[in-house]
């Protein structure tokens, strides 16, 4: 056994053998995602392989790495159109390894981040695939949540204008320096929180890199549940826009893959989720500004993490210069409203 970050292997051993079938006591790793989100990692033990998924390390956003969510929503959307992991096990004793953690299906698919990865698709490949995501995009919108049981999964009101008042203290505890745009943009939002458009569930961070495509170009699993709430669907679309905003903004800086040749635009975007849910998209440039401003705190508390060394694997240095563009951004798409 090796040992990773945040990953005591001869400590997890034990657990994993009593909770995961066909498991033995050898375990091998490998870190597949590290520092920016939750910690996961590729466990197998002899020919069979699962995932692990735990928060990262050191300080972390209040609320936004709960493996139980993320289990359990996983757990409800299992039988349902929109394609996740199987969950298999959950632990919630931090003893065990040094903080919660849970265990899914392996997934085979590719996270395309790149605009490189997708050109050398092609053109009409790339297409589908965008396409495709929007669409399951819209079969989450879609989803009752009482239907799979998540009723109680959140509080859908009044959903729009706690975002702002929570990312506006993920930043105060993420504060590393001053950001004079944060504190007008959340004053701008809080000023003309609009009425909720619809309640559904709401995945928190949708997008390319964060769906695993398979071979035929379909999505294979969503990934990343670990901010899923009961919400406005509505901020999904959004926070989708702007990651593709930001790539024409920031180029390979950020994920890039909606710069590729054939890849929807956002005009298109938009028109085919109206279609595929039946619903209007009023005040989207409110919308655009929350998610822009819930980005710039994902990216600020990175930032942080990276500030106190806690962050695992590399290209972390840059990462907080994203910050005050995106705050900008915020503040421009409310001017779309006017």
């Amino acid at each position: 056994m090796s040992d990773l970050p945040g990953l005591d292997l001869a400590a997890l051993a034990p657990w994993f053998a009593q909770n995961v079938p066909d498991a033995a006591a050898d375990l091998r790793a490998q870190l597949i995602v590290g520092g920016r989100s939750n910690l996961t990692y590729r466990i197998e033990s002899g020919p069979r392989g699962w995932v692990l998924r735990r928060p990262p390390l050191g300080h972390v956003l209040s609320t936004a790495h709960d493996m139980g969510r993320e289990f359990r929503i996983m757990s409800a959307l299992a039988p349902t159109d929109v394609p996740v992991p199987q969950p298999i096990a959950r632990c919630d004793d931090p003893a065990v390894i040094g903080a919660p953690f849970f265990v899914m299906q392996f997934v085979d698919g590719t996270a395309y981040r790149s605009a490189a990865a997708l050109a050398a698709l092609g053109a009409d490949r790339t297409r589908a695939i965008s396409e495709r995501l929007v669409d399951s995009l819209a079969a989450l919108g879609r989803i009752d949540p009482v239907a799979v049981g998540l009723a109680d999964f959140g509080h859908p009101d009044g959903y729009l204008g706690r975002q702002v008042q929570r990312w506006s203290r993920q930043f105060a505890a993420s504060r590393t320096r001053e950001l004079p745009a944060e504190g007008a943009l959340h004053d701008a939002l809080d000023a003309a929180v609009p009425a909720e458009s619809s309640t559904g569930i709401v995945h928190g961070d949708f997008r390319l890199d964060n769906v695993l495509v398979d071979a035929a170009d379909r999505p294979a699993a969503v990934i990343d549940w670990e901010m899923a709430t009961l919400g406005d669907p509505l901020a999904d679309l959004a926070l989708m826009i702007v990651y593709q905003r930001s790539a024409a903004m920031l180029g390979a800086a950020v994920a890039d893959a909606s710069l590729a040749p054939g890849y929807l635009t956002e005009a298109e975007t938009l028109e085919r989720y109206a279609t595929a849910t039946g619903r209007g998209i009023p005040r989207f440039g409110w919308y655009l500004a929350l998610a822009s401003y819930k980005l710039a705190g994902i990216v600020e508390g990175i930032h942080a993490r990276f500030t106190e060394g806690m962050t695992v694997g590399a290209g972390y240095e840059r990462i907080g210069e994203l910050t005050a563009p995106l705050l900008d951004a915020g503040l421009a798409a409310l001017r779309e409203d006017d």
